[in-house]
């Protein structure tokens, strides 16, 4: 079996025979890009991601009005009751 070479081994024979780079082709038409519905749509999603992120877990304010009306005696009722635990159960889906 033999090996032919495929060319010169001397990388140096190369270097003056460089090829001129072609002109860009002008066109009359401004440069445009078009954005898919799936890319828009990611888009909106991640907006609204970062949304949620800069949120804070606990709304402070909710917090300290809840706070008051518990310390409300006559807050705490049978409807009050009622409707804590059908949220409860809502938010588990049973």
């Amino acid at each position: 079996m033999t090996i032919d070479r495929m060319g010169s081994l001397d990388p140096l024979q190369n270097l003056g025979k460089t090829e001129k780079a072609s002109k860009p082709v002008k066109t009359d038409r401004p440069d445009s890009i078009e954005v898919s519905s799936e890319a828009k749509s990611q888009a909106e999603l991640l907006a609204a991601r970062e949304v949620v992120r800069s949120t804070p877990d606990v709304r402070a304010d909710r917090v300290a009005e809840v706070k008051v009306k518990l310390q409300d005696p006559n807050y705490i009722n049978n409807a009050i009751l009622e409707s804590t635990a059908e949220g409860i159960l809502k938010s588990f889906g049973l």
